[in-house]
């Protein structure tokens, strides 16, 4: 089995894995990092959204031995080393942009990545840039509000 060494969450890790074990199974079932969610398998809700090197990457297509050498941060990187939640974590629980939870970690993985690059995104660039997450709870009215109050924040 290849072993792969990279940073998770600012530490580094070492792990054996077969050649064709995703990087979501790595995140979740060897690190134990479970707020990457698996929805579909597919590619198609965003759920396991994660930033590989700074951009955000869907880890249910990505093979673990991809991701050899480089910097991947999840959902529980996100909050700083004393627990405060990053701006659009802070965002999305102020204008409630989450209802049962499940998408949330993709969708604030995936706005976070859309702040940074694009602090002063429209609505209508927020919800194009979020076409790739499903919320199958809300009208995803009150998750654009939260990426854009977390935009205007300047929050990363």
């Amino acid at each position: 089995m290849p072993s792969i060494s990279l940073r998770v969450n600012g530490k580094s890790v070492r792990a054996e894995v077969e050649g064709r074990t995703l990087l979501v199974e790595l995140l979740r079932e060897k690190l134990a990092l479970t707020g990457t969610h698996v929805g579909c398998d597919t590619s198609q809700c965003g759920a396991c959204t994660v930033h590989v090197d700074g951009r955000s990457v869907k880890s249910c297509t990505m093979l673990a031995v991809e991701a050899d050498g480089r910097e991947v941060t999840t959902i529980e990187g996100l909050a700083g080393a004393d627990g405060k939640l990053s701006p659009v974590q802070a965002a999305f629980a102020e204008h409630h942009g989450l209802q049962c939870g499940f998408c949330t970690p993709g969708m604030v993985m995936s706005a976070t990545d859309l702040v940074r690059r694009n602090p002063g995104a429209t609505e209508a660039q927020i919800r194009e840039w979020l076409e790739g997450n499903l919320c199958r709870c809300t009208g995803y009215h009150n998750i654009v509000k939260a990426v854009k109050a977390a935009a205007q924040a300047g929050g990363k």
